[in-house]
């Protein structure tokens, strides 16, 4: 009988480290939460600072352009 619960045991926890589910939902999580702090890195800024503050200019800059140039040459 003890044997028996041995051998049973043995066999769960085989096919259990066997089982890579969690592990992999852990290292997605993981990727995630990465990404994630990636993400916020680069679009977080005060004001002129940041990849935000940059393309808020840039964009600022070209409706300038296109408003200059459209008074320019008369037409709206």
């Amino acid at each position: 009988m003890l044997t028996e619960m041995y051998v049973n045991t043995r066999l769960a926890l085989e096919s259990f480290a066997k089982d890579k589910r969690g592990v992999t939902a852990i290292e997605y999580a993981i990727i995630g939460v990465a990404i994630s702090a990636i993400v916020l890195a680069v679009f977080q800024g005060d004001g002129d600072s940041g990849l935000k503050g940059a393309l808020t200019n840039a964009i600022s800059k070209i409706t300038e352009n296109v408003n200059t140039a459209a008074g320019n040459t008369g037409s709206k």
